[in-house]
């Protein structure tokens, strides 16, 4: 799982510049923990980490520009994503 979230997380700071590595690294964690909980609270079965990695990549490319804008607008992360 490392691999995945390393290659994530340097595509994120590909995208966005204005976050640390180490934010980015948290960035990855929680979406990819995120897809995976919604999913099985959906019910869904299992598809493996490389479709994690797939719609985890796809966030990344649609807002991954935008990321250190939604601890603004939600505190709720902020202690994951401040440094």
């Amino acid at each position: 799982m490392n691999d995945y979230h390393q290659r994530l997380s340097k595509l994120l700071l590909e995208k966005n510049e204005q976050l640390s590595p180490n934010q980015a690294l948290t960035w990855v964690e929680l979406m990819w923990e995120d897809f995976e909980t919604s999913s099985a609270k959906a019910g869904r079965d299992y598809l493996g980490s490389e479709m994690t990695e797939r719609i985890v990549r796809q966030w990344i490319e649609n807002y991954g520009d935008r990321l250190h804008d939604f601890v603004t607008k939600n505190p709720k992360y902020k202690h994951f994503l401040n440094q």
